[in-house]
């Protein structure tokens, strides 16, 4: 019997053993927690005014409430869109698309020379209105990376950055400096003049270092645009998707009186290959030529193109002070923004609209006659645009 209780005991003993053990083990191996799922960024557009309590209800984030537009830039949980959409009071969702910089080629960067004046520049005719007219009191935001602020060959006059985690406008990527250089370059007898020598930049940074940004970055800043009276916006880059909210948000820049000038994208030469926002009705889209007056092979086509400009192997400023010569319809559209300096600076008065009108009448057609997808009305000439620019009315 004493030999049975012993074993009893043992037997406990083991059993006693294996649980604790057992309890040990579990306490040293961390219970999986559910991990909440990653938030989508998207843009919510409200058929009255944006509430983003309701984005909160359905456990959002708010980042930006549109002034000019009924939408808020928003992250959700992917849960919550289908229903979100669902809601009586809620117009769209649409994702938060990327926008990217539309330059073809980065040669190694050449030695700064004395001041000369780029072929681009000359073959649109600009220096021969630079005696009574360089664009000087015209208000320039240039949306894309920044601007080198300390370039000695450009002047900001001022700027905002709303790219995530950048603090500053100076331009860390290079793509916004080159695109200002083509608009404004002083004309200072060191490396280049751009085509409205005398314009004010503005650098509105809505593309990080990589060149990309959500369009609710640029919609921010066609806002920051709006507020601070930019009489033109020069828009470099292209997305293929189409966003209802930036379409809105241009419509009202438009019907403010500002001139909105984009790159048609590099995706040619096939047919309907142009990017958003070039494509929008309010937008004028831009295509590239060469020296030789002859459509670039990659220049998107189709028939919201209206315009073309030299987008082929164009020098211009770069980041860090330097200078550098690149391809792409992204240095075809300033190209164009910088004419519309030299027009605005003879007559501020003059509406979106007549603008478009002068710059299509006066275009050396190019291509078919008229119209068309390759070259739109044709290659901009700035002197004939500027002399046909009526003189204020009063």
């Amino acid at each position: 019997m004493e030999n049975l209780k012993i074993e009893d005991r043992q037997g406990v003993k083991k059993v006693l053993a294996v649980i604790l053990l057992s309890i040990f083990v579990l306490s040293i191996i961390p219970f999986a927690e559910a991990t909440p799922p990653e938030k989508v960024a998207v843009i919510v557009g409200f058929k009255r005014e944006p509430n983003p309590q309701l984005i909160r209800s359905y456990g959002g984030e708010v980042n930006y409430v549109y002034r000019y537009i009924l939408a808020i830039a928003a992250s959700l949980p992917p849960s919550a869109i289908d229903a979100l959409k669902k809601n009586p009071n809620v117009a769209y969702v649409e994702p938060d698309y990327e926008a990217h910089i539309i330059p073809l080629a980065k040669p190694a960067p050449p030695t700064q020379p004395l001041e000369t004046t780029p072929w681009g520049v000359e073959k649109t005719g600009a220096p021969n209105v630079w005696s009574e007219y360089t664009g000087a009191g015209v208000k320039v935001a240039v949306l894309d990376t920044g601007i080198d602020v300390k370039h000695p060959d450009l002047k900001v006059a001022g700027g905002a950055t709303f790219v995530t985690g950048s603090k500053s406008y100076n331009d860390d990527n290079g793509h916004g400096t080159h695109v200002a250089g083509i608009i404004a370059a002083l004309d200072n007898e060191i490396g280049v003049v751009g085509v409205a020598p005398g314009a004010s930049l503005y650098a509105v940074k809505v593309l990080n270092k990589q060149g990309s940004g959500f369009i609710s970055w640029i919609i921010a800043g066609i806002e920051w645009s709006i507020d601070n009276g930019m009489q033109i916006i020069s828009m470099s880059f292209g997305s293929t998707a189409d966003s209802t909210a930036l379409h809105e948000e241009l419509r009202v820049a438009y019907g403010k009186g500002i001139v909105l000038v984009a790159a048609a994208g590099n995706n040619g030469p096939g047919e309907n290959t142009i990017t958003y926002p070039a494509k929008y009705p309010e937008v004028i889209a831009v295509g590239a030529t060469d020296e030789n007056d002859v459509a670039a092979e990659w220049s998107s086509r189709g028939s919201e193109l209206e315009l073309t400009a030299p987008g082929v192997n164009i020098y211009s400023t770069y980041k860090g002070g330097s200078y550098r010569a690149l391809s792409g319809t992204s240095m075809a559209c300033p190209h164009v923004t910088g004419i519309v300096a030299l027009m605005l600076s003879k007559n501020p008065e003059l509406q979106p609209d007549e603008v478009r009108g002068i710059l299509q009448e006066t275009a050396k057609d190019l291509g078919s006659p008229g119209c068309d997808s390759t070259y739109g009305y044709g290659r901009v000439d700035a002197s004939t645009a500027v002399t046909e620019t009526p003189t204020p009315s009063t």
